[in-house]
């Protein structure tokens, strides 16, 4: 039985906004906050070592694989991930793979747009002055409501800020992909380039006499990148690295599948997603290492910025201690801090739009509603569950939303993805997708890494993030030794699952305690992972998917 020719769907209006798009996907709050620290914590110059061969095994590959998953799918009219992962193979079950690809661009949505909100409210207050007058600290305490006695009570600014960033993606969604998503990606990609290219040129030339000045900025810079090589022969740091190139590549979340989803059939992915890689590591590695850590040394001294990123984050140093440094740079100060939160607000518009994207096609292609109740669909949704970050901000909703779908959620799917790429759809078959219309021919060589090296790189991860230890790996193999028992980090997820460390219960005197949160939010995203589940079962129940594909005259392709 053959297909009903489908009606001509939505596509890229240029290569450039394409490439742009997606890199603004991967360019995110991670590239500006995370690297630089991840970095300075586990190797400094070294840590570009595994961090790069991970990038080449595993980020590359996985951006290929969910390039050419994605414009093999969008060739049948799915451009979500449940429709792609159906045409994949024959079994029922690969449909609910796909659900992954909804689950969790609709979950981190919720708490990334809450961030996001953060960025455009720390804009408007650098301009207005407030930092001129109010501690960041305290401030940034009160606008998140962590000042208050209950861990429930709402931050009222933050929510309405919350509510206005969701309400300007919602219409930059409901405006289409070339109106909406392209053109966001045009101006907001070089608009934060512009941004980051002038902070880092102004913070890097400081020096003694400037006003406030007490150590050299390359100090900092030196602090990121100084090689440390006896953190090569620890595990963390390969860890360490391979989690920074999943988080700041976007990949496992089904984002990428849906843009790649409005290609044509010959139009080139390996070229197109080589590209988009590689603008994020340059955005990452160059603008990223060369601003907060610098500046922040200028004017704290190297001790307190090694001091403050102990923990692997710059997060708190962006909102808490910036601000009040760009004071040190006279009138250009209030602009300075605009252009900086300016920045992150780029860098997380772009992400957040290719997270609304695959939901609101979702339900276009599968569900057949119009774009904009298709777009007010999942703010509404996104609505409901950040809320819940809102509210319970301070007793770590934000964080559980953070780790279960932000960060495992996207190994699993990562995991599942590649394997169903080189194993069930097929490596040969696979490799044909990912080499039509190339304008950049692949080595051999990466054939055999997506089939075997990949998924193991993968597996690897998956396993040092269910068993990470509380000390060093060497000491908890030593201690399954001794004693039998293995030190669970309260970070990994067994730990977390197992509150490792926790002595409350889920209410004190009638008030929600942390683990109450934590539990609470566990609750809501796997109920969500199942409705999402049942959705899509729905969708697609009585629907034979084994067709073949029709050529755009509507014959079938041989």
């Amino acid at each position: 039985m053959s297909e009903v020719p489908r009606p001509k769907q939505e596509r890229w209006g240029t290569r450039v906004g394409l490439v742009l798009a997606v890199a603004g996907n991967a360019v995110g709050l991670g590239n500006f906050l995370r690297f630089p620290a991840q970095a300075a914590q586990n190797g400094g110059g070294a840590f570009l070592i595994p961090y790069l061969i991970s990038f080449v095994l595993m980020g590359l590959p996985l951006l290929w694989v969910e390039w050419a998953i994605g414009r093999h799918g969008g060739q049948y009219g799915h451009h979500a991930a449940p429709g792609m992962f159906a045409r994949m193979g024959r079994s029922r079950w690969l449909k609910y793979v796909g659900v992954f690809g909804l689950f969790t661009n609709l979950t981190v949505a919720a708490y990334y747009c809450y961030i996001e909100s953060w960025t455009l409210a720390y804009v408007y207050h650098s301009l207005v002055g407030t930092f001129t007058q109010t501690d960041p600290k305290h401030f940034f305490d009160s606008y998140l409501g962590a000042n208050e006695a209950s861990l429930s009570a709402v931050p009222r600014e933050a929510l309405c800020w919350f509510l206005a960033t969701l309400a300007l993606n919602t219409w930059i969604l409901s405006r289409g992909l070339v109106k909406g998503v392209e053109l966001a990606a045009k101006i907001g990609m070089p608009l934060l380039l512009v941004f980051g290219a002038v902070l880092a040129i102004n913070g890097l030339t400081l020096g003694p006499g400037d006003p406030g000045v007490i150590e050299s900025p390359l100090a900092g810079l030196n602090f990121v990148w100084e090689p440390q090589t006896s953190g090569l022969m620890n595990p963390s740091t390969w860890l360490a690295a391979a989690g920074q190139v999943f988080f700041t590549l976007s990949v496992g979340m089904g984002s990428i599948h849906c843009y790649a989803a409005y290609l044509r059939e010959r139009d080139d992915i390996t070229l197109n997603a080589t590209t988009a890689g590689s603008v994020n590591e340059f955005v990452e590695v160059i603008l990223g290492s060369a601003i907060l850590i610098p500046i922040a040394t200028a004017y704290l001294g190297l001790n307190v910025v090694q001091a403050a990123t102990a923990g692997g984050s710059g997060f708190g140093m962006a909102f808490t201690t910036l601000p009040t440094l760009f004071n040190n740079w006279g009138a250009f100060g209030p602009f300075a801090g605009a252009m900086w939160f300016g920045l992150l607000f780029f860098a997380g518009v772009t992400s957040s739009l290719a997270m609304g994207q695959p939901v609101v096609a979702f339900m276009q292609d599968e569900l057949k509603v119009r774009r904009a109740p298709a777009a007010l669909g999942f703010g509404g949704a996104t609505l409901l569950l950040g809320l819940l970050c809102v509210i319970l901000y301070p007793g770590g909703a934000f964080d559980e939303f953070d780790f279960w779908t932000g960060t495992f959620s996207l190994i699993i799917f990562a995991f599942l993805e590649v394997i169903i790429f080189g194993w069930i759809f097929g490596i040969d078959r696979g490799w044909a997708e990912l080499q039509r219309g190339g304008d950049l021919k692949l080595p051999n060589f990466f054939k055999y890494v997506i089939k075997y090296v990949t998924p193991t790189f993968i597996g690897v991860v998956l396993l040092g993030a269910l068993l990470k230890p509380s000390g060093s790996w060497g000491d908890a193999v030593g201690s399954l030794f001794t004693s039998g028992s293995w030190p669970f980090d309260p970070g990994s997820v067994i730990g977390k699952l197992l509150h490792t460390g926790a002595t409350e219960g889920n209410f004190d005197n009638g008030e929600i305690t942390h683990v109450g949160v934590e539990n609470l939010s566990r609750i809501v995203l796997a109920t969500v992972f199942v409705l999402i589940a049942l959705v899509v079962r729905r969708a697609f129940k009585g629907r034979d998917l084994s067709t073949r594909l029709l050529a755009p005259e509507g014959d079938p392709k041989p």
